[in-house]
């Protein structure tokens, strides 16, 4: 099976979603055949030939230097997480690997599952770097409904968001949610191509949710990061947490959900925890 042209791809999803306009071009009277800019277009802003920009799309040059990636990124107009995603993709079109692949324990280490309890009632979790999950507070349980009709082995937060139902009612700006979790899994695929975990869940996604299929043909790129996140909980009601991410160590990832004491949305923590029945053992793994 020939190997996916990942580099011309991104660059030809990029480069339709640069209007002239926005790169001071004139649009012109006659409509355009495709959406964005033409290669040429793209070829000049970057100053590159424009045969030798079609060979990077067709994935006949595989060895883009530096400067030619950074006048692409400049032409394109990629954010930093963008940019970097771009020498990612060369640096796999050319067989150097962009970081070596680290094993991720599925072991939760004692003082990580201590803090899961320090933290409540804040929910919190544990996850693999392809967010499976490996352990959690009762909160976090509480949070995502639902998450526990599935065994423990299937229990991952992006197979979750896609698949499992509850996860549209649950996320209250559940679009948003989608978009965010599959720029963050186009990401995992650039960082650790060498991981069969990744390929395996998107294989799984993009045959099972078209939603999925349609984020992902659009190759955004998101690395995993703190941010405010409504909710509309069946028992709880409406209530907007922040997210925290930790790196830990062994690939592991802990999430931490918080809410500023004397609001609307603490309280509706402190009703998850009195539903989760004050339970003490820390569940999972």
């Amino acid at each position: 099976m020939a190997k996916p042209n990942e580099l011309g791809a991104f660059l030809r999803a990029r480069r339709a979603r640069v209007r002239p306009g926005d790169v001071g071009l004139p649009s012109g009277a006659a409509p355009r055949r495709t959406p964005g800019l033409r290669r040429e277009e793209i070829a000049a802003l970057a100053g590159l030939s424009i045969d030798y920009y079609i060979r990077l799309e067709q994935g006949k040059e595989s060895n883009p230097s530096g400067p030619i990636l950074d006048g692409l990124a400049r032409a394109l107009r990629l954010n930093e997480e963008e940019h970097a995603h771009l020498y990612a993709l060369a640096n796999h079109a050319a067989g150097r690997t962009a970081r070596a692949l680290s094993r991720v324990s599925r072991v939760v280490r004692p003082g990580v599952r201590q803090l899961l309890e320090t933290v409540r009632p804040c929910p919190a979790y544990v996850l693999t770097r392809t967010s499976d999950l490996l352990a959690a507070n009762p909160e976090a349980f509480i949070l995502f409904t639902g998450l526990t009709d599935w065994p423990a082995e299937r229990r991952n937060t992006i197979r979750y968001t896609f698949l499992h139902p509850a996860a549209r009612e649950l996320f209250a700006d559940w679009e948003h949610a989608a978009e965010t979790t599959a720029a963050h899994l186009r990401s995992l695929e650039a960082s650790y191509p060498d991981d069969p975990d990744v390929p395996a869940l998107i294989s799984e996604l993009l045959s099972g949710s078209a939603e999925f299929t349609r984020l992902w043909q659009r190759h955004d790129v998101r690395q995993r990061q703190g941010e405010a996140k409504p909710f509309r909980h069946p028992q709880v009601g409406e209530f907007t947490f922040t997210s925290e991410v930790l790196n830990l160590a062994d690939g592991q990832r802990m999430t931490v959900y918080q809410a500023e004491p004397g609001t609307r949305d603490h309280d509706a923590m402190t009703l998850l925890s009195m539903i989760a029945g004050g339970a003490q053992r820390v569940i999972g793994g």
